[in-house]
């Protein structure tokens, strides 16, 4: 068997050429080898793939792309990677594209549904699909790039589009339940990013809540999610004369808690703070958040396992299209009964 450094240097690697000289065989059967074995006569692969390993072939995925259709790297778009909730999706998207032999590629498209488009049209021959975890795109959008790109959607239901749903609206009936349990009439949800479609189904479900028990529940933003908006969100809250909210998001829920410490707004005892999704470190804040608990690791993977059925040709076309994760109330320091208003 010829030896590697005939072959191939640090200059030109080793090429399929190479292998098929080696084997004496025509380089289209090296191909077909080492892409679909299963139409090469076994001993002849086997040759093929003794001689790839000696030569120490490396595929090139680009050419792999072309001949198999598939590149085996999966896109994962965030729209702020910085946000600690998408730490536990990436984790969970990474640990199940592992263990299907994928590649996981970070996109963060800056809270922009504009950039979500452009980036995956310009990496679409580099991807043989993409989770898009709380996309910005209208609905119309979203179905039109799933008919182009195989994708699943975490957080955003459209019909027609594979979707995992974390069950956070059924959460906000909790909150807000424990919140009437507590004394709190006066309510406010602090609405999070105008585009974001979980925004918009949690207010609704506190509506519900609202209109069951005959309350009215006042909405205060939209807000940015990030911490940075809590100054201006606590404002807003103390100006409405609630003794109590739920808060789009956990970062934000923090954000408040901080600028009515430095108000001198006993928490609970003046107002009451749910936030949403259990992040790191939402039990390390003073006091210690109460929050909806999400599976979010848990989407992370389902979602990949829902595109990776889309992408295997022996699936049956009835994989089910939407899987709904239940979150439950974690009741900490924040929320407690009304002692004045």
């Amino acid at each position: 068997m010829p030896r590697a450094h005939q072959f191939g240097s640090a200059d030109r690697p080793v090429t399929i050429n190479d292998i098929a000289a080696a084997c004496g065989v025509a380089a289209s059967t090296v191909s077909r080898a080492l892409n679909n074995p299963g139409r090469v006569n076994p001993a002849t692969r086997e040759r093929i793939e003794a001689a790839a390993r000696e030569l120490r072939y490396v595929p090139n995925s680009q050419a792999r792309a072309l001949s198999s259709g598939r590149t085996g790297a999966i896109a994962v778009l965030v729209s702020d990677v910085t946000n600690p909730f998408y730490f536990g999706v990436l984790r969970g998207t990474q640990q199940q594209l592992k263990a299907a032999g994928y590649a996981q590629l970070l996109i963060d498209t800056e809270d922009s549904g504009e950039l979500e488009v452009e980036l995956l049209h310009k990496m679409r021959r580099s991807l043989d699909g993409a989770i898009l975890a709380a996309s910005r795109l209208p609905d119309k959008a979203l179905a039109k790039l799933a008919e182009d790109i195989p994708l699943v959607t975490i957080n955003r239901n459209v019909r027609g589009v594979p979707s995992t749903i974390i069950d956070t609206p059924a959460g906000i009936h909790q909150a807000a339940e424990h919140l009437i349990s507590l004394g709190h009439r006066r309510i406010a949800y602090v609405s999070g990013p105008e585009r974001s479609w979980p925004n918009e189904a949690r207010w609704r479900a506190a509506q519900d809540v609202a209109t069951r028990h005959r309350l009215a529940f006042t909405r205060v933003g939209p807000f940015p999610s990030g911490r940075g908006s809590g100054p201006a969100a606590a404002d807003a809250l103390l100006n409405t004369g609630v003794t109590a909210c739920i808060v789009f998001n956990d970062l934000l829920a923090i954000g408040i808690l901080q600028r009515l410490r430095e108000r001198r707004v006993r928490v609970p005892e003046e107002m009451s703070v749910v936030g949403c999704d259990d992040i790191f470190g939402a039990d390390f804040c003073h006091p210690p958040l109460t929050t909806l608990t999400a599976p979010i690791e848990q989407a992370g993977r389902v979602a990949v396992s829902m595109l990776l059925s889309r992408l295997d040709r022996t699936t049956a076309p009835t994989a089910r299209q939407s899987v709904m994760l239940p979150v439950h109330l974690t009741v900490r320091g924040s929320t407690g009964p009304l002692l004045s208003s």
